[in-house]
């Protein structure tokens, strides 16, 4: 079974509603113009307090010196870089973060040819630990809308992933599909109130039908 990632957490209440459902990675967004953007809800201190191993903080073409303050303070386990980060800054932020910190690096897909696509995924490979596929927006993600999933059948993925991209109970059976099956799914806003509010028995039918 694909392990679970829910994205955009704003509130400590769900956050541990979603440990005693063993959720695998727990997502909060820095990222200034999200309107799930942590820090209006949260401070680092308390993000730093909640127990978990798998606390991932999204960052959108932030300064590596505020990416590694904020990973320190935070106590993060995974860095996401979801904005349009360079091979060099990635290589500079890898050098400079705790060495425990895992990459994860955003592919979004839209127009893009396949052979595009490709280029962009082999090209990071030494200095990164996982590829996430997400649904490419103006808003960098969170809009609930799913990509082709077809296409990363035409490609060769050499590191494992995790896909996004309005991912819901009633697309989830067309991964059987893939050829790759991802390594984590990520889930954000079909499973909100409103954004930051998680609806979380709506999370809980989604963990149990993947089971």
């Amino acid at each position: 079974m694909a392990k679970i990632k829910v994205c955009g957490l704003t509130r400590l209440d769900q956050v541990q509603e979603l440990i005693s459902l063993k959720t695998d990675f727990l997502g909060f967004i820095f990222y200034e113009k999200s309107p799930r953007y942590v820090l209006d809800h949260l401070d680092l201190e308390e993000i730093s307090e909640i127990r978990h191993h798998g606390k991932v903080g999204v960052f959108v073409n932030e300064t590596a010196e505020r990416i590694i303050e904020i990973s320190e303070k935070a106590d993060l386990n995974f860095i996401q870089l979801h904005g349009d980060e360079s091979e060099d800054f990635i290589v500079e932020l890898k050098q400079k973060i705790n060495p425990k910190i895992k990459i994860i690096q955003v592919i979004r897909i839209g127009s893009q040819p396949p052979n595009e696509l490709q280029k962009s995924i082999n090209q990071n490979l030494s200095i990164i630990n996982y590829f996430l596929f997400d649904t490419d927006s103006k808003a960098f993600g969170g809009i609930g809308k799913q990509f082709d999933w077809n296409i990363l059948n035409t490609m060769e993925i050499p590191l494992p992933y995790l896909l996004s991209g309005g991912i819901s109970e009633g697309n989830i059976e067309n991964i059987k599909h893939l050829k790759q099956k991802p390594f984590a799914l990520d889930i954000n806003s079909r499973f909100e109130t409103e954004p930051g509010n998680k609806d979380i028995s709506k999370i809980k039918r989604f963990i149990s039908s993947l089971t």
